[in-house]
């Protein structure tokens, strides 16, 4: 027999236990509950228990808890050598910088027209770009953005509760343009001492960059002791952040080239 999962109660901000979420065997693993609304107090407290919403066209909200959680530890980024040169040539090209919250939606209006293999159509609907743009004017949630030559090439965007970031969406317009992002989020992430990026989904690609799963148990301890922290104040990004992944060389060429 199939479980029906909870209708949300539009005037509480409750959740169902994550534990009741539908099991691996299920034809929605994940799946917690679905109704209420995306108000930013109601998001905010999702994301502190670990739940996402994720639904699409002519759908009910649809709330998400996974079990496994794909997370990327930002000390185990795996840089790799190519994707090395590709940073160390985009710091030292003129006209090529790193920009954060300067059009948060573009990059979300972008990532929701970006096509996704296996996928049918967007799940960043109107109405989740709307709620993500309000969180964005609260400081909640950051966009980090690739440049190059005056022109947005790539980026992606995610939520910032305390010391987590909850990693959603990337696009890009040009060659590499999102690992460029990902890797100036390491360098914030590094900066700001964020140990872990959610990326919720296991992928073979964020396999590739570092990211490994999490039991739900030790995922939602790390939130219970590090969604409380304060949060970075200055999400502007400097230069001087690429010295995280060691490409302070890169750096100081860039410099000594500048007029």
């Amino acid at each position: 027999m199939k479980r029906m999962i909870p209708w949300l109660d539009d005037d509480s901000l409750d959740f169902p236990p994550t534990r009741r979420a539908l099991g691996p065997r299920s034809d929605a693993p994940g799946l917690l509950a679905a109704g209420g609304d995306l108000r930013p107090a109601r998001l905010r407290a999702a994301y502190a228990r670990g739940i996402f919403p994720w639904y699409g066209e002519g759908q009910p909200i649809l709330w998400w808890t996974t079990d496994p959680r794909m997370v990327l530890r930002t000390e185990d980024f795996k840089l790799s050598r190519s994707l090395r040169k590709t940073v160390a040539k985009f710091i030292r090209t003129p006209g090529c910088e790193i920009r954060v919250d300067h059009a948060a939606e573009s990059v979300l209006k972008a990532c929701a027209s970006t096509s996704r293999d296996g996928q049918d159509g967007t799940w960043i609907v109107p109405e989740m770009q709307q709620a993500y743009l309000r969180l964005a004017r609260e400081g909640t949630v950051h966009s980090v953005e690739t440049w190059m030559g005056g022109e947005l090439a790539g980026g992606l965007y995610g939520v910032n509760l305390g010391r987590m970031f909850f990693g959603e969406s990337m696009f890009m317009r040009r060659t590499d343009a999102s690992k460029i992002a990902l890797a100036a989020l390491i360098c914030l992430c590094r900066e700001f001492d964020i140990p872990w990026i959610d990326c919720q989904q296991q992928t073979a690609h964020l396999a590739s960059l570092g990211a490994a799963p999490v039991d739900r148990e030790a995922f939602e301890a790390h939130l219970a002791a590090h969604t409380g922290l304060p949060a970075p104040g200055d999400w502007s990004y400097h230069p001087r952040l690429w010295a995280h992944l060691g490409l302070s060389d890169a750096l100081n060429d860039s410099l000594n080239d500048s007029p």
